[in-house]
């Protein structure tokens, strides 16, 4: 059995350096610093009104959750 090598260098490149990733992931730490997480903390900020249906970064707008649960919810 051989094992698979990741490329973490082009799988950045690839994927996570592209302007969408770099725009989620910085909304993503935008509303974790809203909410006062740290870094480390496995919980993670889930909007009550998804940003696709419009909804936004307001505090009222966000809650802390465990990451199964926002995980389960996705936007629908």
């Amino acid at each position: 059995m051989s094992l698979r090598i990741r490329d973490y260098k082009r799988e950045y490149a690839m994927y996570h350096s592209k302007p969408e990733q770099r725009r989620n992931r910085s909304e993503r730490n935008k509303a974790r610093r809203i909410m006062g997480l740290q870094i480390g903390d496995k919980r993670e900020v889930d909007h009550i009104k998804p940003l696709s249906k419009g909804g936004g970064f307001d505090r009222s707008n966000l809650k802390i959750v465990s990451r199964i649960t926002n995980r389960k919810k996705a936007a629908k």
